[in-house]
């Protein structure tokens, strides 16, 4: 121990060569972790999260590989389903009259009524209508007379008109002779036609830039 401990002493700093073997191995290990750390902070470490960041786009991209093989495989039963989507969508858009067509759809309204015998005490449309998404909303003001068969037939004919029509807020009273009123808002719905749509998307279109 004394020997390794007499290598440490009187060390000429200016001329390491002459140093015993222990110091100069010391020396060169230190010399060499300084390599090394200089080398890890200027190059090493950028190359490691440049690698670290390739790994990470390799695996997102593995999973969107997988992921639009899914879809690749599932694309015809997307596709009908699609199809299925349209042709229902287009069966439901012919149930909604059109502007001109409204009018008729009133009268088949009231029809329905006095066809089951009932009474109007009231049929009043609102004076606007209420603008959906790609749709019109037009509530009407119903009071109607009559006994209890004859109001269910009513509303049965309603649900079986060819146009969708619903009835909502339904309240029933019986007079002193038995008699049944009804009154309800009955709702019909009419689609939108391409100048409505285009002035609908430039007024959102308008809101939007006025936010901004």
């Amino acid at each position: 121990m004394a020997g390794v401990v007499d290598q440490f002493k009187n060390l000429n700093t200016r001329d390491p060569g002459s140093w015993p073997p222990l110091p100069k191995l010391l020396l060169l290990v230190a010399i060499l972790a300084g390599v090394l750390a200089v080398a890890y902070f200027i190059d090493w470490q950028s190359q490691l999260e440049e690698l670290e960041a390739g790994r990470a786009q390799e695996a997102k991209l593995k999973q969107e590989y997988v992921d639009k093989k899914r879809q690749a495989v599932n694309l015809d039963l997307l596709r009908a389903q699609l199809r299925e989507i349209e042709t229902s969508f287009g069966t439901l858009l012919k149930q909604l009259p059109n502007k001109s067509q409204m009018e008729a759809l009133l009268v088949d309204i009231n029809q329905a009524g006095l066809g089951r015998g009932l009474q109007f005490e009231l049929f009043r449309p609102a004076q606007s209508e209420t603008t959906r998404e790609f749709y019109a909303e037009l509530p009407i003001a119903v009071k109607l007379t009559g006994n209890y068969h004859d109001m269910g037939a009513f509303a049965s004919d309603i649900g079986q008109l060819p146009r969708i029509v619903t009835l909502n807020d339904i309240a029933l009273n019986v007079g002193k002779d038995g008699t049944l009123t009804m009154d309800t808002t009955a709702k019909t719905f009419r689609y939108l036609d391409e100048e409505e749509l285009a002035a609908q998307r430039a007024a959102a279109k308008a809101a939007k830039a006025a936010k901004k």
